[in-house]
Parts: structure tokens; sequence; C-alpha cells
């Protein structure tokens, strides 16, 4: 990019970028209500399940007091292993753990009152029990309160607090919690801006295999924030982020491949890596797969698989997607000509403020209005 705005325009992308890779973003509260599901799914203790072969037993010790039987015999309750499922039964000794400081049980009440599973959804007892798991140093409890601070979602939305839970638990290596205090050092929130932490945290949770992490940092590099540009090591994180599945770095690598940056130029890998970002229906794989069909480029030219991928992107809301279409309706190439339904792909993408389409439009509007 050679714009002299150089390093604004790419704050403003990647922060944009960052919202896009971070599909279910940990700030929100529909992401908080899937990552309660998760610790309650995968985070039971691996006694747990074993447990549940001898429920007489576990009953008899719970009974008796013991915790870890209370909060195992809570685990099968929940998940119907060993005794009819019973959500009412399980929060009963999930509670009676809790309340003799088990973590594990304190973190799953918490994650239950966030989706009010058996109990009235409230999150002020969610934080509650989240708080308790959190002093005594539960990674996830505390990234969860890091959540809550940030969002004011049962508290008083606080940045400092919020950057504080979120350092307690990726100091202890927790990765998503690591990758959040990377953003809120990107965008400067509740800390002051630094591009060089930023990095920093990304890459602690990168190494730990956080596909996420590995997508931004391929930005970061590709375009020198917090570090020295290289497209080498930008190809080396969005290949690893590629590889695992995620769209973003799918597209990104594409493009360098189109651009020949950190890689040799390569039409026919770029079509590969776009295929795979556009048939998870991430809108800019779709619209530059659909460019490459328009052109010929890795393909053989077929301007009718380009209309079709460029609308899957438009439908999604992506203004490169809408101008292209436009332009083919325009032309009618790959379609019949059109310019009303040209007229109108140009307008969508022009009011999100396309200049690129705002001049299609007003040349598209002037053809039609010299028809009549």
């Amino acid at each position: 990019m050679s714009s002299p705005d150089v390093l604004s325009f790419w704050t403003t992308s990647i922060k944009n970028t960052i919202s896009m890779i971070k599909k279910s973003n940990n700030f929100t509260v529909r992401s908080l209500v899937l990552l309660a599901l998760l610790t309650i799914i995968l985070c039971n203790d691996s006694n747990a399940k074993s447990s549940c072969d001898n429920i007489a037993e576990l009953e008899k010790l719970s009974n008796q007091g013991d915790v870890i039987s209370q909060n195992n015999l809570a685990s099968c309750y929940y998940v119907g292993e060993g005794v009819s499922k019973d959500i009412t039964k399980a929060i009963k000794w999930y509670r009676k753990a809790a309340d003799q400081g088990n973590v594990y049980a304190q973190r799953r009440l918490g994650s239950l009152y966030i989706m009010g599973a058996g109990v009235s959804k409230d999150i002020t007892k969610a934080i509650k029990w989240y708080r308790k798991a959190a002093d005594q140093g539960d990674a996830f409890s505390q990234d969860t309160l890091g959540v809550q601070y940030y969002s004011g979602s049962g508290v008083t939305k606080d940045l400092t607090k919020a950057v504080s839970w979120y350092r307690k638990a990726a100091d202890q290596g927790y990765a998503a919690a690591q990758n959040t205090l990377g953003t809120l050092y990107f965008n400067g929130e509740g800390v002051t801006k630094d591009f060089t932490q930023a990095v920093l945290w990304y890459r602690r949770a990168a190494d730990q295999g956080h596909v996420p992490s590995q997508a931004i940092l391929g930005v970061l590099y590709a375009n020198g924030l917090g570090v020295t540009k290289d497209f080498t090591k930008a190809v080396s994180w969005y290949r690893k982020a590629a590889d695992r599945g995620h769209a973003f770095a799918q597209n990104s690598l594409g493009d360098l491949y189109i651009k020949g940056k950190g890689v040799a130029k390569d039409f026919t890998k770029a079509v590969l890596w776009y295929r795979k970002a556009a048939d998870q229906w991430d809108a800019a794989g779709q619209n530059n797969l659909g460019n490459l069909y328009a052109k010929g480029e890795g393909v053989a030219k077929d301007l009718a698989k380009a209309v079709l991928l460029y609308r899957k992107a438009a439908d999604q809301g992506y203004a490169a997607g809408q101008n292209n279409l436009g332009n083919l309706y325009a032309k009618g190439e790959g379609v019949a000509k059109d310019l009303t339904k040209a007229a109108k792909w140009f307008r969508k993408a022009a009011d999100q403020g396309s200049v690129l389409a705002q001049n299609n439009l007003r040349t598209c509007l002037k053809a039609l209005s010299e028809r009549h």
C-alpha cells in the first residue's frame, strides 16, 4: 500500500481486522455464554467421568462431606453419566462443593448462572462464584471477570479492573486472556497504547497454538506494527492459522501469493487459499476468488462463477463484492446487462463509503437517465 498515511490506515484497518478475526470476540456476553458452555463441557476434571461408574460410593462420600466427591457427583448429574440427568441435583452438589471452596464447582456455578441453566439467570451471582474461583487463582474465572468488567455486565464497567483480571489469567499462561491483553494494548484500552506489548502478548498466545493470535501476528508483521515489517514472518504466522482453518488467515495468505510478498507469486496457490476461505463463507475470500475467475488468473476465466462469488460476498454486505457485482451488471458480463441492478449494487457499496462505487453509481445513474 502506498498511502502517505499508511500508519493511520492500517491502525484503523487492523482494529477492524481484529474484530473480524475474533469472530466470537471474548469481550461480548454472547461469547461469554459460549465460554461458559465450554468450561462445563470440557473442563470437568478427569476423575469425574470415571467416578460416575460407582454412583453409590460417590453418593456415600458426598453425604459425608467429601468435597471432591460432591463436585464429581454434581458433574455426573449434570451430564447424565451413571445417573439420570438432573440439573437441579447437579446444582445442589456443585453448591455444596463450592461452599467448601472447591474451585471447579465455583467456576461451574458461575457458568450455570450465566446461562440460566437449572437456575434463574443471574449475572450478579455468576460473578460472585467466578470471583471466588478467581481469587483462588482459577485462570478461566479470572479471564471471565475481565470480560465482565470490560463489558460492564453485572458490574460497573471498569477497564482498569478488566486489565487486572486479564493480566492475572494471562500471567498463568491462559491463551485467551493473553490474546485479549494484546488487543487492549493495541487499542489502548485500560492501558497506554503499546504495539510492542501487544505483540508480546499475542505471541505468547500464538506460541500456545491460539489461532486468532497467530492470524493477528500475521497482520502485524505484514504492516510493521510493533515489529519490523517482515512478509516472510507474516506468511509463517498466517500459514499456522490458515492450516488450522482460520478463514481470515487463508484469505490473507492468498493475498500474499497474489502480490508475491514473503512468497513467490503464485496465482494457483492464491486460488487454493482464497477457495478455502470462500468455502467458509469468508466474504473477502469469496470476492477475491471472484476476481481471479473474472480475470482468468490461476483458473480458467469463468464470468458466471465470478458473478456467483461476487454475489455471495455482496449478500454478506461486503462492499468490494457489491461494487464488483455492479460492474458485471453494468457491462453485461456473466449476467444479462442491467443498469438498474448495477445501480442497486453500486448504491449498497457506496452507502458503505466506497469511493469507487460512488463514482460508478454516478456514471450508472447518468447512463440510466440518458436512456429515458
